[in-house]
């Protein structure tokens, strides 16, 4: 009680064993490739050892879950190594995910199997290579142990191999951090958990007392409109958007049952435990975000004299995410900028790749190569998943892009500089549920190759990558309803 963080030592594995690591991290971090390859760093980065000043935590946090409070929750299987700043002075907090117990693990066995491990690690450094705001991955490492678990909690508990996600981000503070002690009611950790944010993680704030919260708040707002925009500018979909999985720096946290939208679909979810109500939905996250921010505001109400200052955060997370929405617009059209009417020009081309059932992010790539002089839809041609949808949509679709040509022309850019500002802003590989499925098959039959060519393919996203089109794949049918491909539950 009072607490926001409690000292706790990882729990040793049987055998632990380096799967997989990002190269990228791991040089920013100043490992060598003789200290990735020693057993000495699969044993701190499995829970077995600890290097020279390292004192490992688990952090307290409360939050709102499908939009209920939940009380107190923390990191149940999340334990913090400490802090490392790298050579361009950029601190990182080193975290282990699935390194067994701390006390805020209610019951749980605090440990993590492969698949939902490897979906972390590949999905933080993929997300990084879009140039999303996100949490890293350092290492993938195996734990030699089998880890029980009902993955549709159908009643069908199996044994599955154990894995440690290392997760790399300045701060781990979440929303649930500030809410945790507003509902207890001790202003005065409240007050000294934000004015320690704002000292170590937003240090080019100025100002003092209410005027420094007011700021802090409002660049939360802005960074979290930020990051959504991203989001629904690749379609990726959260899955599990609780006020505990968002982040104060506004990254991208916690990747569980997360999905990335194949056939263009507002009301989709990937995850299982949200399949009635779709809370978390594709289309409805920018307004949970502001749900979110609406109970962030709540808890640093104590902080301020009145609301006023917390109400013009949350309309700069407003202001923010239209303007950035309307980049989003004009970038994936391949617009110098977005005017009103453009706005009516994606609404509509939205409303006809769901009713064609079309592939988000084939149709957008392609768009870039259909000819404004001429609009036909060959480039289009492998961006769709029903015939018939496709035919009974294609007369609305073609005086669509007759518009789109119209517009296009009418803005008088460069027909290359377009193409390109078009594929900067519309990835070819997203790391779609079914290849990453494959991935994870692979590596539980011993394979680990599945996972480093997709960590390949994945850090250029936006390149055309000759001879991988098969990651650029549509989802294929068998994909349409197999575990792991499409929906996703939060067991890991």
């Amino acid at each position: 009680d009072g607490a926001a963080w409690s000292p706790v030592m990882p729990t040793p594995v049987p055998a632990p064993r380096l799967l997989a690591h990002s190269a990228e991290m791991a040089a920013r971090l100043g490992f060598s490739d003789a200290d990735i390859a020693s057993p000495g760093f699969a044993r701190v980065f499995g829970g077995n050892a600890l290097m020279p000043g390292m004192q490992p935590f688990a952090a307290n946090y409360g939050g709102h879950q499908f939009g209920h409070w939940a009380g107190q929750l923390g990191d149940g299987r999340a334990i913090s190594l400490g802090e490392v700043v790298d050579r361009e002075g950029a601190r990182w907090e080193l975290q282990l995910k699935g390194a067994g117990p701390t006390p805020y693990s209610r019951r749980a066995d605090g440990r993590a199997v492969l698949r939902s491990s490897i979906r972390e690690f590949l999905c933080s450094e993929a997300m990084h290579h879009l140039g999303i705001p996100t949490t890293r991955a350092l290492s993938l490492v195996g734990t030699g142990e089998a880890v029980v678990r009902d993955m549709f909690y159908d009643g069908h508990p199996r044994e599955e191999p154990g894995a440690v996600v290392c997760r790399v981000a300045p701060s781990f503070l979440r929303f649930g951090s500030f809410e945790l002690p507003y509902a207890r009611g001790d202003v005065p950790l409240l007050r000294r958990l934000a004015d320690f944010c704002i000292r170590r993680d937003f240090p080019h704030l100025g100002g003092e007392g209410e005027a420094l919260y007011a700021a802090w708040f409002a660049e939360v707002c802005a960074r979290t409109a930020v990051v959504v925009a991203h989001w629904m500018r690749v379609g990726f979909v959260h899955g599990v958007m609780n006020t505990d999985n968002m982040s104060i720096l506004g990254l991208t946290i916690d990747y569980g049952p997360y999905g990335w939208i194949d056939d263009y679909d507002p009301d989709w979810t990937p995850n299982t435990t949200d399949a009635q109500g779709r809370r978390y939905r594709f289309g409805w996250q920018p307004r949970i975000a502001h749900w979110n921010l609406v109970r962030l505001a709540q808890a640093l109400s104590p902080l301020f004299a009145d609301t006023a200052a917390l109400q013009a955060g949350l309309d700069r997370y407003e202001a923010t995410f239209l303007a950035a929405e309307r980049g989003n617009i004009a970038a994936k059209l391949g617009l110098a900028d977005c005017r009103d009417e453009d706005v009516d020009l994606m609404r509509d081309l939205q409303a006809l790749l769901h009713s064609a059932e079309a592939d988000m992010t084939l149709f957008f790539r392609g768009l870039a190569d259909v000819d404004p002089d001429a609009p036909d839809a060959p480039p289009l041609a492998g961006a769709f998943y029903d015939d018939a949808k496709r035919a009974a949509t294609e007369p609305a679709l073609m005086a669509w892009l007759a518009r789109h040509g119209a517009r296009v022309i009418a803005d008088g850019s460069d027909a290359g500089a377009r193409r390109a500002a078009m594929q900067a802003a519309n990835p070819k590989f997203v790391l779609r549920n079914y290849l990453a499925q494959q991935a994870i098959d692979r590596a539980e039959a011993g394979d680990m190759g599945g996972v480093e060519e997709l960590l390949e393919v994945m850090r250029r996203p936006y390149d055309e990558q000759p001879g991988k089109e098969a990651f650029a794949a549509r989802r294929p049918d068998w994909a349409r309803d197999r575990a792991g491909c499409s929906m996703l539950s939060c067991s890991s």
